[in-house]
């Protein structure tokens, strides 16, 4: 079985991952396996550069195959905010709940759906024998003007994607990996690994 690190200590990605990852012969480690990897400052400007470092880290003090990924929520009417801050919106070491606050907070001049246009995009980074691949998804919705469901994390209490009528949290786990940033953004990995590396 071949192994693969995750560059997370976010469970709820690790599990979403491993989800999707699940029909692979692939065993998804990640940082939480390898207590000498430390926390990766994502400085980058963009996704791409934060998903990047994060993978050239793991991948040299573990020397296995590394997988990193970021991802950004881009809402309209705030110039494309949060984008690469989307995990620290309402500043460093905050909950989930407080960055959707903010969120909503800043959109509250915008009660209408068809002006709170957004979307989510994910860039996966894989690195493996020093080869650098990147992949990315995008998943494009509306804001909420209220949280609805007790499923997912992050924003997904907030988010309406295009052609469904609940958000992401309201959806089934299978339901959203199938739609999502993250999900197209694993969908393009695993085509990819599947003609490479397995």
């Amino acid at each position: 079985m071949k192994k693969i690190v995750l560059a997370s200590r976010n469970q709820n990605k690790i599990e979403e991952l491993r989800a999707i990852l699940e029909p692979l012969d692939i065993e998804l480690l990640a940082a939480p396996d390898f207590p000498e990897l430390e926390e990766v400052e994502e400085d980058g400007d963009t996704l791409e550069a934060n998903a990047l470092k994060k993978a050239r880290y793991v991948y040299e003090v573990t020397s296995l195959p590394s997988l990193a990924d970021d991802t950004g929520l881009e809402v309209d009417a705030l110039d494309g905010r949060p984008g690469v801050y989307s995990a620290r919106f309402a500043g460093e070491n905050v909950t989930y709940q407080q960055n959707v606050e903010k969120l909503l907070r800043l959109l509250q001049d915008w009660p209408i759906l068809d002006d709170r246009k957004a979307r989510f995009r994910t860039v996966i980074a894989f690195i493996e024998n020093q080869n650098e691949h990147v992949f990315e998804g995008r998943c494009d919705g509306h804001i909420t003007t209220d949280q609805r469901g007790s499923g997912g994390f992050g924003y997904d209490p907030v988010f309406l994607p295009d052609g469904f009528e609940q958000t992401f949290a309201e959806l089934s786990l299978e339901t959203k990996n199938e739609i999502s940033h993250r999900g197209k953004a694993v969908q393009s990995f695993i085509e990819w690994i599947e003609h490479h590396l397995l």
